[in-house]
């Protein structure tokens, strides 16, 4: 009886998988966004050089959003930028407001538990930006952390958080414009900010002799940057291959180079 019973199940369990088998799959994200011609990418708009939104005309620029286009290029579709912001970036997300986020953002585990992320295309991690005649102090996590220190942090995304994890002693600053936020520093309203190497890097340069990055090249901790991803494999799939490709074929590099160097 026993035999009989397990080939029984046997042969039901062959007869649902070959019925499976023949319906038609779920449409992915990837189908939706070609069927509908427009791939929609959230960004913040306030990171430079990764997403700039310009308040007078609304329009965007950045490395990522070059980056948008060149991905949207790839899937013959057009680009739809969604205006979000780092306090809203993970509800707008879970809303399913846009099909993936551009703009400098990184790799977290609580992003990860709610969509995929593309292989990444940036390894770095957080360290300060000064004005250059206080740079010398400011050095590690203990030089920081002291009364009468001020740091300031843009409200919502991994500074604050890394702020908020690691000084206890020190003032923090929340101050809600990421554009305006460095020149709060270079005119002594504030005595640093911790942020992307790769954004302090750059500040450097627009404060020239004003702000200085501090050891860049040696940060706090590790991070990277992606593109998070709706939670569609086949989404993220073609994400990646495009994404390798821009790398091997130098398109990354040149469109790095426009903006970095």
């Amino acid at each position: 009886m026993f035999r009989v019973i397990g080939f029984c199940c046997l042969a039901l369990g062959s007869w649902v998988s070959a019925v499976a088998a023949q319906q038609p799959a779920a449409p992915s994200r990837l189908d939706a966004i070609l069927a509908a011609g427009v791939l929609k990418v959230g960004s913040t708009g306030d990171y430079k050089p990764f997403t700039f939104k310009d308040p007078a005309t609304g329009a965007f620029s950045g490395f990522d959003i070059d980056q948008a286009q060149a991905l949207a290029t790839a899937l013959g579709v057009k680009v739809e930028m969604v205006p979000t912001s780092w306090p809203t970036l993970m509800k707008d997300f879970e809303a399913g407001a846009f099909d993936v986020a551009m703009g400098g953002v990184s790799v977290t585990f609580d992003r990860q538990k709610k969509g995929l992320f593309s292989i990444p295309y940036m390894h770095e991690g957080k360290t300060p930006i000064a004005r250059c005649g206080d740079a010398g102090k400011f050095s590690t996590i203990a030089d920081i952390d002291k009364a009468g220190v001020k740091v300031i942090t843009n409200p919502g995304g991994t500074n604050e958080k890394f702020d908020r994890a690691n000084f206890r002693t020190a003032e923090i600053i929340v101050f809600p414009d990421n554009i305006k936020i460095f020149d709060e520093v270079a005119a002594g309203k504030a005595d640093l900010m911790i942020t992307d190497a790769s954004e302090t890097r750059y500040q450097q340069k627009l404060h020239a002799g004003v702000l200085c990055a501090i050891h860049p090249d040696q940060p706090f901790d590790f991070a990277e940057k992606a593109y998070w991803v709706q939670r569609d494999g086949t989404l993220k799939a073609f994400v990646d291959q495009w994404l390798h490709t821009s790398i091997e074929n130098g398109t990354y590099g040149a469109t790095y180079a426009k903006w970095f160097n």
